[in-house]
C-alpha cells in the first residue's frame, strides 16, 4: 500500500496537471489504492495547502457523477508580487525602442514568466466556462497557450493570411486601431464550433482595433466572447479606444525616448478583483 506522504504527493500532482477537470473519488482510490474516506482525507489537507499557497482550490461536486476540480486561483498578494516584478521589468529605459514601442520578446520567451501571466487570468476567467482560447498569431500565442493550459482547453490561432494546411477558412477586413489601415485576419472553419464560449488574449493592446477584429470575427462562428485578456495596455489620450469590456494586467502610462523614463503601473486586473 502506498504511503499517505508518497499518495498526497502524486494526487496533488494529478490535480495540477489537470485544472479545471472534474476528477472522481474513485479514481483516486482505485489508483492510488486508498479508502474512499481516506482520499477524502488527502483531498481536504490538498484543499487547504492550495488556499494557503494562494494558487487555487478544489471545488467539490457531490453526486453520483461528483468528484472534485482543481480551480486556479491566484491570491491578490501572490498576484501583486508577479506584477510588480514585471512593472520593475518593463521600466528598464533599456527596452525603449523607436517609436516609442518597448522591447518585451525576452518577457514572452521566459516560460515561467509566461506561466504566471497564464495562471492570472485563468484565475480571473476560471467561472466563465470557457471552451476555448483565441489568440492572433503570433506575440500573443504563447500567453494564449499558458492561459489554455490552466483552463484545459484548446488554444486557436488566428492568421493574417491563409495557410493550405488549415483547409477552408473564414476571413474578415478590420481597421487597425493604431494605423487605421485596413487589415484582414483569417480563420479555420474548423477551429470553432457554433456556440463555443472563448476568451481572447493578446499581448498588447493601444486602440483596440486587433482585438475587435478578432471579436467580429468569431461573431461569424456564433462565438459568445466571454472574456478578452490583455498583458499590457497603452495610455494614449489621442487613440479612441473600440473595446472597453477587457482584462488588463499592465499600463504603460509614459515612455519618454528623449528622458530615457518608462511608467508602467498595474492594470484593471487589480481595480476589479
Amino acid at each position: 500500500m502506498m504511503k499517505r506522504s508518497d499518495r498526497l504527493v502524486a494526487m496533488t500532482n494529478y490535480l495540477v496537471e489537470h485544472p479545471m477537470e472534474l476528477i472522481s473519488l474513485p479514481f483516486f482510490s482505485e489508483t492510488y489504492g486508498a479508502a474512499k474516506s481516506s482520499i477524502s482525507e488527502d483531498l481536504a489537507i490538498i484543499n487547504k495547502m492550495f488556499k494557503t499557497d494562494g494558487i487555487g482550490y478544489l471545488e467539490s461536486i457531490s453526486g453520483a457523477s461528483g468528484g472534485v476540480k482543481y480551480i486556479p486561483n491566484v491570491s491578490m498578494a501572490k498576484s501583486e508580487k508577479i506584477m510588480d516584478q514585471l512593472c520593475q521589468e518593463l521600466e528598464d529605459p533599456t527596452r525603449i525602442l523607436p517609436g516609442g514601442y518597448l522591447f518585451m520578446s525576452d518577457i514572452l520567451g521566459n516560460p515561467g514568466t509566461v506561466r504566471n501571466i497564464g495562471r492570472l487570468f485563468a484565475s480571473r476567467f476560471a467561472g466563465l466556462n470557457i471552451d476555448s482560447v483565441v489568440t492572433v498569431a503570433t506575440k500573443g500565442i504563447p500567453l494564449a497557450y499558458a492561459v489554455g493550459d490552466f483552463l484545459n482547453v484548446p488554444v486557436i490561432i488566428v492568421r493574417r493570411d491563409p495557410k493550405v494546411t488549415e483547409g477552408s477558412t473564414v476571413s474578415i477586413n478590420y481597421v487597425s486601431g493604431s494605423s487605421k489601415k485596413i487589415q484582414t485576419m483569417v480563420l479555420s472553419k474548423r477551429s470553432l464550433n457554433p456556440g463555443e464560449n472563448v476568451c481572447i488574449i493578446d499581448d498588447f493592446m493601444k486602440a483596440g482595433g486587433t482585438i475587435n477584429g478578432m471579436r467580429n470575427l468569431l461573431q461569424e462562428f456564433d462565438a459568445n466572447v466571454k472574456a478578452i485578456g490583455v498583458l499590457a495596455e497603452a495610455e494614449d489620450d489621442e487613440e479612441d479606444r473600440v473595446v472597453e469590456d477587457y482584462t488588463s494586467l499592465l499600463q504603460i502610462k509614459n515612455v519618454d525616448s528623449n528622458k530615457k523614463h518608462i511608467e508602467v503601473v498595474k492594470g484593471n486586473y487589480f481595480l476589479n478583483n
